[in-house]
């Protein structure tokens, strides 16, 4: 086999794994420090159970990756200070304050940042007692999953209320930064500002609920009806559940299966319809699926928690390959995530 018919059947975890581990211990710490929690998280598993390597799959790794950084430009590196610079001088400071809020995140984050690294459970303590305004800020920053284990940790008769807040976020004002600003120095430390930034919606929201455990997603969703009908079913309609795997081309569903494990996957096609079933299996080869049928037929009752827990996982993957451009989702509404 190739290398690079070797390096395109590894997944990109395992191929980051790879690299790491075979860089050395301060190299591959200067490359962590630039990536958020999740990701750390997530190599830092693969790493941990990489094993028995071959030499010839490490070749093909790292020809794989030359051969990846040899064609990248420098276009990207640096946008956000290029884009803010050019508006600036092009409209003026109080002009482009408007655009720039739209397409660049405004305001200092670095306290919200270091949110991203706590446990869910210590977030939701650090925000409990505060305002639902705040509340909603902070997990409408935070990436779908976190969000949605934080807003689980909250007491039941909060979270309606912070659901609907996230959902009418537009703008955050200076105020309500400032405050929050206030907030987080009590628990860690940073500065304070006055910019406004855009956060929040019923994306964000949707996002959320599609991470939220079953039954506190059908509850939360049955309450949101009855308060706000048709912010209901907008959040409804954005929200990109397992089913919605239909929607993606089939070369995104084959990107995607090689970043997925076969147990995940049969656990998660126990709660699939037939048509999805059948999609999988005429995106892998035959003999694969041929495999994935006989583990379908021969695994027992599973619980309906554990479904959703593996598809969940499989939905999240999905999101961040999205996110990272490698495919496209196209959720039960219109909008692309």
């Amino acid at each position: 086999m190739s290398d690079k018919k070797l390096a395109d059947s590894i997944p990109y975890i395992e191929k980051a794994s790879i690299l790491l581990l075979t860089v050395g211990e301060e190299a591959a710490a200067a490359i962590l420090k630039q990536l958020g929690p999740k990701e750390v998280q997530r190599i830092g598993t693969a790493m941990a159970v990489l094993s028995d390597v071959k030499r010839e799959k490490v070749a093909a790794v790292f020809n794989s990756f030359i051969a990846e950084i040899t064609n990248t430009t420098g276009f990207g590196i640096g946008a956000d200070s290029y884009v803010r610079n050019m508006l600036t001088r092009a409209l003026g400071a109080e002009k482009a304050s408007g655009i720039i809020d739209r397409i660049l995140l405004g305001g200092n984050t670095q306290g919200l940042d270091t949110l991203k690294w706590m446990d869910a459970r210590a977030i939701s303590d650090v925000i409990k007692q505060e305002h639902p305004q705040i509340q909603a800020i902070v997990i409408a920053y935070l990436e779908g999953d976190l969000s949605a284990e934080v807003l689980s940790y909250l007491p039941e008769n909060m979270r309606l209320d912070v659901v609907i807040r996230v959902a009418k976020l537009d703008t955050v004002q200076p105020d309500a930064l400032n405050e929050l600003n206030n907030i987080l120095e009590r628990q860690f430390s940073g500065g304070s500002s006055a910019q406004k930034r855009r956060i929040g919606g019923t994306k964000v929201a949707a996002d959320i609920m599609t991470n939220l455990d079953g039954t506190i997603e059908s509850e939360l969703m049955d309450a949101l009806t009855e308060v706000d009908g048709e912010l209901a079913e907008t959040i409804q309609d954005l929200m990109f559940v397992f089913a919605n795997l239909m929607e993606v081309d089939d070369r995104g569903i084959q990107t995607l299966l090689r970043e997925i494990s076969t147990d995940i996957l049969v656990v998660a096609l126990k709660g699939a319809d037939e048509e999805l079933r059948e999609k999988i299996y005429s995106n892998m080869s035959s003999r694969a699926a041929d495999l994935l049928r006989d583990d379908l037929e021969a695994s027992g009752p599973t619980k309906l928690s554990d479904v959703e827990a593996a598809q969940k996982e499989i939905l999240s993957v999905a999101r961040r390959m999205a996110e990272a451009g490698e495919i496209i989702l196209g959720g039960s509404g219109e909008e692309m995530l």
